[in-house]
């Protein structure tokens, strides 16, 4: 392979000749040989935007020389438009705060836009990746940023997937409001219920948990870019920060504003927790669904079977002809990652140390990777899952008369014991509640039949 030298602070590095990135992204792809993994597609998206912007705001304050800011600016739209996608390569679990991915970025514009102003990549004398790339930023304001940025383009889409599943599941609801079931608590048999408003709630929750993640977007919008180091904006001009803000606001589309408070900016994990927190509930209630999903479609001769998940591939290596509820088992481990990688925000949103929190690296990489496979779980939950479910309305009659929760409707007619005493009889002798009731004359069968129509069970009242 051949090589070239460049020069950082504490000395030479070798470089692939062909690398855009340098000697400290070469030492951190040395020290952080750790999971494999790159820096996820958004946040380099994220961190390019702000170079771009901070190229920008620095020659509008004469700072930065047009030439070199323009060079810079090149440099970043090639990346913004997919070029380069591979010299982004520092591993997510690195040094804390996130200076090698900030230097990555660094090193990879100035050596492009070197490039581009017919000089050599490692020759820095007249554009640097530090004094000029890098011009009026310190990782430690760029990457919660980044990270911010990150979450409010990832959060469109996830928002848009969750909205299509909310009204898949309400279509259900409408679709299966006819079909009369037992309703279940503690696993055994209750009052019924339909069909339709089991997939209602469904529908509900996720228009909740949708509503919840929209409400983490003001915290989000909130920018610590120019508080540099520790919130002061040493070296950041105050026409340069107000600049910057705007600039992202163009540039991204989002309504950002600069926080009132820097230094509250860069030490508080908050915004990120609350988008985790309100990531991992949607997971666990996406999950639950998924649960209920594969119990109801259970069997179909030895299970409840009340429902039918569409059937998408073979679901066993040795029995023919079996299919399993394969997008419902994909969902629940999606949400269980989902659910871990919360856990690893918070812990790391703990652990900030007086100015500065250096555990983002790793805050950004769970965050990124939640909102990807959340975004593509609930996609093809969708799509390939909810879309296709189909009711099994005899089966779901059948437990309904057998069901002993029938019995509570007597209850406020014959009373609680006696009631009580009906189930029990019912679950020694195999008889059904009606059979039972009419045998010990405890109501006329008239009467019966008009208090035990399952139809006006599933609505608030008294039957009449």
């Amino acid at each position: 392979m051949t090589t070239r030298i460049e020069k950082d602070s504490m000395g030479e590095m070798t470089v692939p000749a062909e690398a855009y990135y340098g000697a400290q992204t070469a030492r951190a792809l040395h020290n952080f040989p750790i999971s494999g993994l790159k820096p996820h597609p958004a946040f380099v998206w994220g961190t390019v935007v702000i170079k771009r912007c901070a190229a920008l705001a620095n020659m509008s304050t004469g700072r930065l020389e047009a030439e070199t800011g323009n060079a810079i600016v090149a440099a970043a739209d090639e990346v913004l438009a997919g070029e380069l996608a591979d010299q982004f390569v520092v591993d997510p679990f690195q040094a804390g705060a996130g200076t090698s991915h900030n230097m990555n970025a660094n090193e990879v514009l100035a050596n492009r836009a070197l490039e581009l102003l017919g000089r050599e990549r490692g020759d820095f004398s007249t554009l640097h990746p530090n004094d000029h790339v890098n011009m009026a930023q310190s990782t430690n304001d760029v990457i919660p940023t980044a990270i911010r940025l990150a979450s409010l383009e990832m959060l469109d889409p996830l928002l848009e997937a969750l909205e299509a599943l909310e009204q898949a599941l309400a279509a259900k609801a409408g679709e299966f409001d006819h079909v009369l079931k037992s309703g279940r608590t503690h696993l055994q048999d209750a009052v019924p219920i339909r069909m339709g408003q089991e997939f209602g709630a469904y529908a509900s929750a996720i228009r909740k948990n949708r509503e919840g993640l929209e409400a983490c977007i003001p915290a989000l919008l909130e920018l610590g870019i120019g508080g540099s180091a520790v919130g002061t904006g040493l070296n950041a001009e105050p026409d340069y920060i107000k600049n910057i803000v705007e600039q992202l606001a163009v540039a991204t589309g989002f309504p950002l504003v600069s926080s009132p408070d820097l230094f509250e900016a860069m030490q508080n994990m908050d915004p990120f927790l609350s988008l985790s927190s309100a990531l991992r509930r949607t997971a666990v209630n996406i999950g639950r669904i998924a649960n209920d999903l594969r119990l109801l479609a259970s069997g179909p001769r030895t299970g409840l079977d009340e429902i039918r998940l569409p059937a998408i591939q073979p679901g066993s290596s040795i029995m023919p002809g079996k299919i399993n509820p394969s997008m419902a088992e994909m969902t629940n481990m999606v949400c269980f990652q989902v659910i871990g990688c919360d856990q690893a925000v918070m812990l790391a949103a703990q652990a900030g140390q007086l100015e500065l929190n250096v555990m983002m690296p790793l805050i950004s990489w769970n965050l990124t990777f939640s909102m990807e496979l959340l975004r593509n779980c609930v996609q093809k939950f969708t799509d390939s899952c909810i879309n296709g479910i189909t009711v099994n309305e005899a089966r779901c009659r059948a437990y309904l008369d057998q069901s002993l929760g029938l019995v509570t409707v007597l209850a406020p007619y014959i009373g609680y014991n006696a009631s009580a005493a009906i189930a029990k009889e019912s679950v020694a002798s195999g008889k059904s509640i009606r059979e039972i009731v009419l045998e010990q004359k405890l109501m006329p069968e008239a009467d019966l039949d008009k208090v035990m129509q399952p139809e006006h069970l599933t609505e608030p009242g008294l039957p009449k």
